[in-house]
This record gives C-alpha cells, structure tokens and sequence, in this order.
C-alpha cells in the first residue's frame, strides 16, 4: 500500500494548564522534608504534562484556607483552560471549595502515588503521608457536590510507569487544545445554505455563546479579488503540491468523470492560491461558504472550485465546510485539534448484502486520515451544485471511527450526536467524491435508526479512531447536550 503523504499544521495548537497541588500545612513541621518532597512529586508531574506541548502554569501548593482564597484571583487572570488539582498527599478540603465554587474551567483530580504498594513491613507515617493521594478525594468530590458543581474527573494511578495515567493526562491536555482554540477561533462564513436545507441554518450568535468563536461575515467577492491578482509564478508551484498530494488515474464507470484536465488543475491551484490569501488577510481559523453566483460568470468558476484548496486547507488545520454548514464546521475543528481529522460527511447508499452504509461527500476532506493517496477527479458537473472542475476522492484508513453530529434543537440549543464504528476494507464508487465503507454496531439498519432518532443534520464531521467518551467530555465541559448512540441491542 502506498504511504500517504500528511499535510503539516498551518500553526501549532495551544492550550493553557494550570496546576495545583494541595496538601495539609500542619505536616511540614511534623515531618522533616515532607514538604520539599510534596513539592518535587509536583514538578514531576508538570514535567508529564509539558509532554503534551501545552503551556503548563505552576501555581504552587495550597495547604490551608488563606492561600486557596489567595489563589483565586491568580487562577482567574491566567486565561486557563484546564486546571489540574494535584492531590499530592492529603489536604483538606478548605484548600478546594472555595476555588472551585469560583472558576469556570474545568478541573481534573490527579491522585497519583509514588509507590505501587507500602513496604508494609518498613511503613512509616511518613511513606504513607508520600502516598495518601487518594485519601482526601472522596472528601472533596463531596464538597464539589455542595457546591453546586459537578463531579471533577479524577486520574488515579502511580506516579511512574503507568502507561494507562500517561494516556489520561495526554487526553484531557488534547482535550484543553480543543477548548482553547474553540473559544478563540475566527470562523469566517460566506454565502448561505443551499436553497430548501432547513437543516443548515443557524444563528452565528449561538456560536460564540456555546464555543466562545467568532462569525466572520465575508464575501465571496473578497477571494475574486484575490484571484484576479494571482501571479503566474505563484501557480506552478501549487500545481506541483497538488499533484505531489493526490493521484490522477484514468475515469471509471461513471459517465461524468474525466482524468484530471490541465485547465482544472490550473484552476484549482489559482483558486488555492487565491484562497490562502484570502484567509490570511481575514485572519480566520475556520471557513464555511455556498455561493451559486450568475452562470458563466468568472465569480461562479471560482467559488464553485475551492474543493482542492480547502482539502489541503482542511488537512492543515484550517477546517473548510461546504454548504454553509457552520455547525459541522465545528464538528470537524473539534476533531482536529483532537487530531484524530475530520472530512465533511453524510450517509451514501446502504450495501445490504455485506451490512455497511457508505460515509463520504463530495468535499471538503482531512486527506492525513486517507487510507492511501487520495485521487484528484475532473468531473463534467458537480451534482446537486453549479459548476464543474477537479474534485477529491478517497476512503479513509481502515479500522475504528468516530462521528460527530452538532444539531440545533427545537429549543435553539446544540447538541452533539456521537458514534463509533468500523471502516473497512473494499472497493467505492469512483465518482470523485470521498466514501468509507461503514460498518455499525448492532446492525447498519438499527444504527441508522437510532442515529436519525436523535434529530441530526444531515452531515457530519468523520474522524479516525474511537473517541466518543472524549468528545462527550468536551461537551460536558461546554454545557452542551450530548448522546452516543448505542451499539447494544435494546
């Protein structure tokens, strides 16, 4: 199988974490070197965190009730986007209520000891003191319940050699870089949804009251401009990264397929080029558009045209969500920054002879989560859509999947619709467009039903990977309804 070759990031993503660790001021004068010892058990485990490529903020250990009150204002101006409460030895729970009844970002419990068991025969206090980090957690899940607050999320292992606690704290660090970018993203939108897709619509203000992003309103005016001024030389190398990135074969079976012509792969490359600049002048992380434009006008050719440029947009980071679809667009930036993908998709037609339902669209797609080198496709028409020109195709790599649905509900709320699968192997139409052979638990036909049951969209972001629990746990953490759908039989 030939390797595929990935697209970098076009930036790195970023999170804000900070840590604190608790313990009980009364035994540092009990103890010779506790404190020192309580204090190196902490910086270990930052050293874990800074692994994840996060910004770690060491805010120090709290052990009595003046300086957790004195932390507050310190937790508050950091701009965080999770905070760690390291249980390093027992503390009580005045060093946590009061932090938090006041933040506003989720908290992890970390009770991760030393020693994998007490030498019972050499135990002292003082090794038990070492490893009493689950002693006060029950306490203060407690107090977090009186508090009016949800249960914080606890990691419970060792200290070292835990390959299970590593994988949980890398988690919720992936986790912390989908909240940061979700409440900072500049998602530029143009256009409307296709005509008749009740669907698609939604309010741009329900996108920064649930996520904390931004709607940029655009034009597709705007990219013309830039395509108007793009130079010749800026066009070949394009068409080389193209061509680099994507096989052209010959058409298959369908009528309105062609081998990639010269003159739409000259567009694509011009309007990919156009449409970088466009997205860094306006400064966006995200793009959503429809736009018909007037038949035959150059406007039309353009915008009817990005499907190459925002794949390769799309697999850098920079999510690109045909049809106006705003809220799969944020489906597919939560994936990313999950960097587990995240293509544009719907349901195909059902293989009810093999049992699988085929998941694609006809752009845009996360190529770095292909099972092989995608496929570049002039097509005749592009169906459903004006225009004509190059057009993606491929499967994604065989093996566990994820789904995420983000629907608006009666009550003008999100909500997220999750499910895991199976892509596997076997051979999809060759229409230029991208389609995965998916595999559902109990059966494709109960699966479909109770995915429809839930009142999604029709589309949905595709990633690699089972991932649900973790993108319920997003949602939790964004107040925002979230269900799996269930694989068991009912």
């Amino acid at each position: 199988m030939m390797k595929v070759k990935t697209i970098q990031r076009r930036k790195p993503l970023q999170a804000n974490i900070g840590v604190f660790g608790v313990g009980y001021w009364k035994y540092w004068e009990q103890f010779e070197g506790l404190l020192e010892e309580m204090h190196n058990k902490q910086k270990k485990f930052i050293e874990k965190l800074k692994q994840s490529d996060v910004n770690v903020i060491d805010f120090g250990l709290v052990d009595d009730a003046q300086s957790a009150y004195a932390l507050i204002p310190k937790l508050k101006a950091a701009n965080l986007d999770l905070l760690f409460c390291d249980m390093v030895t027992y503390a009580t729970s005045c060093t946590f209520g009061v932090i938090i009844r006041n933040i506003d970002v989720p908290l992890v419990m970390v009770a991760l000891q030393p020693l994998r068991a007490l030498d019972y025969l050499k135990a002292s206090t003082y090794m038990q003191l070492c490893n009493d980090d689950i002693c006060s957690v029950p306490e203060f899940t407690g107090v977090a319940v009186r508090m009016g607050k949800a249960v914080p999320e606890i990691i419970i292992g060792t200290l070292d050699d835990n390959p299970q606690s590593d994988a949980e704290i890398a988690r919720f660090c992936q986790i912390a870089k989908v909240l940061h970018d979700l409440k900072t993203a500049r998602i530029g939108h143009f256009g409307h949804p296709i005509e008749s897709m009740l669907d698609m619509h939604s309010d741009p203000t329900m996108f920064t009251e649930a996520f904390g992003c931004h709607i940029v309103q655009t034009e597709a005016e705007e990219i013309l401009l830039h395509y108007n001024k793009v130079k010749e030389e800026e066009i070949q190398p394009t068409e080389k990264i193209i061509l680099d990135f994507f096989d052209t074969p010959d058409p298959g079976s369908d009528p309105i397929t062609r081998k990639l012509t010269d003159e739409d792969l000259y567009m694509a490359a011009r309007v990919s080029v156009a449409l970088n600049k466009f997205v860094n002048e306006k400064k966006l992380d995200g793009l959503a558009y429809y736009y018909d434009s007037l038949e035959g006008s150059v406007l039309r050719k353009v915008v009817t045209n990005l499907i190459v440029g925002n794949s390769l947009l799309t697999s850098a980071g920079f999510p690109m969500c045909g049809e106006s679809d705003l809220k799969t667009l944020i489906a597919m930036l939560i994936m990313d920054r999950l960097e587990i993908g995240g293509s544009f998709a719907e349901f195909h037609p059902i293989d009810f002879n093999e049992g699988f339902v085929l998941v694609g669209h006809d752009g845009p797609h996360h190529i770095n989560i292909a099972d092989q080198k995608p496929v570049l496709r002039s097509l005749l028409k592009y169906h459903g859509k004006p225009g004509s020109g190059a057009s993606v195709e491929f499967k994604i790599k065989e093996g566990p999947i994820t789904m995420l649905n983000i629907s608006s509900t009666y009550n003008g709320k999100f909500k997220f619709i999750i499910a895991e699968g199976e892509s596997m192997h076997g051979p999809i139409p060759p229409t230029g467009n991208t389609n995965t052979r998916g595999f559902f638990k109990p059966d494709v036909i109960t699966f479909l039903k109770r995915w429809v049951a839930e009142g999604p969209t029709h589309h949905f972001a595709l990633g690699i990977g089972h991932h649900a629990k973790t993108i319920k746990k997003i949602a939790e953490y964004l107040n925002i309804e979230a269900v799996i759908i269930s694989d068991k039989n009912e």
